[in-house]
């Protein structure tokens, strides 16, 4: 008879990745940084384990939005008090800090519970194209690689 074997987080090979989001559509980006954080696209994904990989997102400043999102799309936060609503719009976001942007949209596809909290320290998200994670040797994700995932 088959086992079925579950993987620990001590036993998974991480990566670290560079993804260039110079030109890349702002949410196709956001599913492929979350898909590789998650570890989805390893044999060995178990669902309620830590099995993903790190993401170095650079250019989060020169990500495309098509259709009329950059002015269309609007960011709501309200702080609690009577009159506390505030609001953004994808294209203010997108000029004043647009790390937090992409890191907002990768962290609303995880999961919603203490594995997604732990996760989202996965991504490293960057405006422009230098990072300090050269230590760790990250591979470039791009062509071949970027469309198997």
């Amino acid at each position: 008879m088959n086992r079925t074997t579950h993987f620990t987080k001590e036993q998974v090979e991480r990566k670290w990745w560079v993804l260039d989001l110079d030109g890349m559509v702002f949410g196709k980006a956001a599913a492929i940084a979350a898909k590789l954080i998650i570890g989805k696209h390893k044999p060995q994904f178990t669902r309620g384990q830590d099995c993903g990989d790190f993401v170095i997102a650079v250019n989060a400043g020169k990500i495309k939005v098509t259709g009329n999102k950059l002015s269309g799309k609007v960011y709501y936060r309200h702080s609690g008090y009577p009159g506390g609503l505030t609001s953004r719009t994808l294209q203010e976001r997108l000029k004043s800090n647009p790390e937090e942007l992409f890191r907002d949209a990768v962290r609303r596809m995880l999961p919603r519970n203490r594995l997604g909290r732990r996760l989202i320290h996965k991504l490293k998200a960057y405006s422009g194209a230098d990072h300090p994670h050269k230590a760790q040797q990250p591979q470039l994700l791009q062509g071949e690689l970027l469309d198997r995932i």
